[in-house]
């Protein structure tokens, strides 16, 4: 995603497009030699942090990038008779943002896959595998931050992965577009030099072929001078929906953290505080959340802007694009914090169970839903009374239970029950997800 990837995959397309216009069967452009061709794509796969650097010294002379590219590649023909020959097919009927636009696309799709997928994957199997680690242990759930009906470890976890799966496909599923049509979008240059050609077969042709013959991309038909940026727009959206869902993540597993429910594995040497020597704390999650942040504001700032251009085209977008790998990068850096985090997190079921066996309270739920299925009066508004602002026992809330007119089996079924077994199908959906 860096200046050097820029200028390695303008290349890659200045390459493609001159190896395509040879097959095309034009008389002045005859098909290059097997031989030509092996050292093109030769250039693209061995292209160095020296050749960006030659094409950078280029720029400095013609203060524009792309014909630096253009230059450099033709610095290379010098000695080789054949491509000597044809150095005029080099960026032929090119606009800059052809190249571009393409490039971008390219640096996208590897990023995407090769980077930032990677990276969400490992977050998502470790979550997976707690999952289903801790698909029993019951735990309290705290809604509006007050006791609440019990869960367990492992069905927050499973909602937290079926909520990223769901923000991955939509990541990987978005096609990146690319565009070859000229200066404003309709093959004017082309179709002046050769009026009966079928340029937009042509570019569609070199779009769409995989890589590395082509450049594997999606083909957009109609553009101004620039590439919409719709797709970009919601590639970005999807990564920063993915990020939202891991910093809600963050917060929720640093309240765990601090409420004793997962301890973190120690390591020797390790500060947590520069005068507390107790401190353990929960940096990785807190980096995390701090780097899905960073990337966040630029990512939507990046979905924002690009969609916009004034009338053909103006330079703004061109600026912000070099920012996209920071975003991704911020993103990739949160992925790997949260990998090592998770990683440190050992399960403390001790402090689990204690906090359960403090809130009796919450089997309030499940005695006046059986009062009501029994049709006993007012059970809400009894229970209501009982329980409410008051701390609650297991003496208690038996005692209340006992006095109940039900059926002799549902009265020890709810007797036999504890805020550790009030889980309902929380263990089931955490083994299924």
């Amino acid at each position: 995603m860096s200046e050097q990837g820029y200028m390695h995959r303008r290349v890659q397309v200045e390459v493609a497009w001159f190896v395509a216009l040879s097959d095309c069967g034009f008389t002045e452009f005859k098909p290059l030699s097997s031989g030509a061709r092996t050292y093109l794509l030769g250039l693209v796969k061995n292209f160095s942090e020296a050749d960006g650097e030659a094409i950078k010294a280029i720029e400095k002379v013609t203060n524009h990038d792309v014909k630096a590219v253009e230059y450099w590649i033709k610095s290379k023909f010098e000695g080789r008779t054949e491509l000597m020959a044809a150095g005029e097919f080099v960026h032929f009927a090119c606009t800059s943002e052809d190249i571009n636009n393409t490039s971008h696309a390219l640096q996208l799709k590897a990023g995407r896959d090769q980077v930032l997928l990677p990276a969400l994957d490992a977050v998502i199997q470790k979550l997976r595998e707690m999952a289903h680690a801790f698909a029993e242990v019951a735990m309290l759930s705290r809604t509006h931050g007050q006791t609440a009906s019990p869960t367990t470890v492992g069905k927050e976890i499973a909602n937290v992965v079926v909520r990223l799966v769901a923000a991955r496909e939509k990541i990987a599923g978005i096609a990146l577009m690319a565009k070859m049509n000229g200066a404003v979008g309709n093959y004017n240059a082309h179709l002046s030099a050769w009026p009966e050609f079928d340029w937009e077969a042509f570019a569609r042709k070199v779009v769409e072929t995989p890589e590395p013959l082509g450049l594997g991309l999606s083909f957009q038909p109609y553009s101004i001078q620039i590439e919409p940026h719709d797709y970009m727009a919601e590639l970005f959206d999807a990564v920063a929906r993915a990020n939202t869902i891991l910093i809600d993540w963050s917060r929720d597993v640093w309240g765990y953290v601090s409420l004793g429910y997962f301890k973190q594995k120690l390591r020797e040497g390790e500060v947590g505080s520069s005068t507390m020597p107790h401190k353990v704390n929960p940096i990785d999650f807190e980096n995390a959340e701090g780097n899905l942040g960073l990337a966040n504001a630029v990512l939507r700032h990046l979905s924002e802007k690009l969609p916009i251009s004034r009338w053909q085209r103006d330079l703004t977008d061109s600026t912000v694009l070099r920012n996209m790998g920071v975003a991704l990068g911020y993103a990739v850096l949160a992925y790997h914090s949260l990998s090592t985090g998770l990683g440190k997190l050992e399960i403390n079921e001790a402090a689990i169970a204690a906090d359960l066996d403090t809130s009796w309270e919450v089997l309030a739920e499940p005695i006046q839903t059986v009062m009501r299925r029994f049709g006993l009066p007012q059970p809400y508004e009894q229970l209501k009374k009982f329980t409410r602002g008051e701390p609650m026992t297991r003496e208690l809330m038996q005692g209340f239970i006992a006095k109940l007119d039900i059926p002799a089996a549902e009265k020890e079924r709810l007797l036999a029950m504890t805020p550790g077994s009030y889980t309902g199908k929380a263990a089931e959906l955490a083994r299924r997800v």
